[in-house]
């Protein structure tokens, strides 16, 4: 039997266990083979469950006959995770109709929701009752995709990642009977063995699909109070840090790093976004500092905006801050939240999502910038993110000649020294939040230690068989089979 034939008989049985439109083929695929920020593949089809039930069913029939399945939420994502390879033979899962139940416990602050809802949808329906998920992020992920990715995003300092975020998940295993592993507690507190929940946080779909999520939710902020700060220099950024936590303490949400040419770069390719120096020069490096308070302003207390000047007023007595700029804060926000994008208009973009203890952060920034601006010094370093948790956005753009793409083997030789240098000389991670795909693959398999594998394998063959995933945290448990 062909190829075709048989990919033919699989849309015809599946398309009578989910329903017609539940499984797409041809053109109807487009939106599901490419990501939103990376180069796609081709699927052999696309499944839409809309229920657990129906993604257990087509789970269990692509395992029985050796499908490999590719998970996919909101297809936000950078490194590959979401999206199928070039043979044309895996079918993704899309779970953008898993969107009930909606049950809300406003008593208990939590939500039991269905994967496929947008984080904005979320927000949305929570807001009427003063409360929200705490996940700041520039893109308008899925639910079920921010939990396999355990993203963290710009208020990380104040929330936590979805992992912290996340009281319980209803997943489909990857075996052949779909089985559904219902872990959709309530409970806060629950110590009776393993939270297996973890297995699936963060594992980019390697051991099933997660088509629920309960949820815990915090109240919305009433106040907010933004600043921009200049610091003295980069060894200040740390000092600085450290010196609002201890002035303010909790109400402290973010503390975000932008550097020059960042800024530089997101004003000159968007329009609307204008310059919060006000015709000064862009400083080496600013930091956006929020305050929050989640309680409507009182008579007896100071005002948000003036409790942030004055604890900028007190640090700035110990020499740590250059200048301060206050301004709107949505304003200050869609300068921060612009940047990704911007960038990737300034030329060809190598983009690092790194992490490091606090302390070490700057210095590998300021060894990079020396490395990279001996040996290539035409690549500008666009760097920004959460300084607050360790976290950073390394984007190196890379000037474009004659409009060509980027050689291949220059990016992987870039990235490989990135890597090597950001893991081995200083201890970080080279994913902080954006998981495992088929772009970042080779690290995990040179930087994992092999009894981590061995784990992983180990774990992988017990709970989830079948072939799931773009990414692989496990040795190889079913090598491609020939097709007749």
């Amino acid at each position: 039997m062909t190829d075709l034939a048989r990919t033919s008989d699989h849309v015809a049985a599946l398309r009578a266990l989910l329903g017609e439109r539940s499984v797409l083929i041809g053109s109807d695929m487009a939106g599901y083979e490419a990501g939103a920020r990376h180069s796609g593949g081709r699927a052999a089809f696309v499944m839409r469950p809309r229920t657990t039930a129906d993604a257990s069913a087509a789970v269990a029939y692509c395992v029985r006959h050796k499908i490999h399945i590719v998970p996919q939420a909101g297809n936000t994502g950078v490194v590959g995770a979401s999206t199928p390879d070039a043979t044309g033979t895996q079918a993704v899962m899309s779970v953008e109709l898993l969107v009930a139940p909606w049950e809300l416990d406003l008593e208990n602050r939590s939500v039991h929701c269905g994967a496929g809802l947008r984080l904005s949808e979320l927000n949305a329906r929570l807001e009427p009752h003063g409360l929200f998920f705490p996940i700041d992020l520039g893109s308008d992920p899925q639910v079920g995709g921010m939990l396999s990715t355990n993203t963290g995003g710009s208020r990380f300092l104040k929330y936590g990642d979805v992992r912290r975020n996340t009281l319980g998940a209803t997943v489909v295993l990857a075996d052949g009977e779909g089985t559904v592993l219902d872990l959709s507690s309530h409970l806060r507190k629950n110590n009776v063995g393993v939270d297996w929940k973890h297995i699936f946080i963060g594992s980019a779909g390697a051991f099933g699909v997660i088509t629920e999520a309960v949820l815990s939710l915090e109240r919305r902020p009433r106040q907010s109070a933004v600043a921009i700060l200049v610091p003295s220099n980069g060894e200040s950024m740390l000092p600085l840090l450290l010196a609002l936590e201890d002035d303010i303490g909790p109400f402290l949400s973010a503390f975000e790093g932008m550097s020059r040419e960042s800024i530089v770069e997101t004003i000159a390719h968007q329009p609307t976004i204008r310059s919060p120096f006000s015709g000064r020069t862009v400083p080496d490096y600013s930091i956006l500092c929020e305050i929050t308070r989640n309680w409507d302003p009182r008579e007896d207390e100071l005002p948000i905006s003036e409790m942030l000047e004055q604890s900028i007023a007190r640090v700035w007595e110990t020499g740590l801050i250059e200048d301060a700029v206050f301004g709107p804060p949505e304003e200050i926000w869609r300068l921060r939240h612009t940047i990704s994008e911007a960038v990737r208009l300034a030329g060809n973009l190598v983009a690092f999502d790194l992490a490091f203890r606090r302390s070490d952060l700057m210095p590998f920034l300021a060894r990079m910038r020396k490395d990279l601006g001996k040996d290539l010094p035409d690549i500008r370093v666009c760097d920004f993110g959460h300084l607050g948790d360790g976290g950073v956005h390394f984007n190196l753009v890379v000037p474009s000649v004659g409009g060509q793409p980027l050689d291949p083997n220059f990016e992987r030789e870039l990235r490989d020294r990135v890597y090597r240098i950001a893991v081995e000389e200083f201890g970080g991670s080279f994913s902080a939040e954006h998981a495992i795909g088929r772009k970042n693959q080779r690290y995990y398999d040179a930087f994992t230690p092999a009894a981590v594998v061995d784990v992983a394998t180990a774990v992988k063959a017990a709970i989830a068989p079948g072939a799931i995933g773009a990414a692989r945290y496990h040795r190889a448990l079913n090598p491609p089979v020939p097709q007749s």
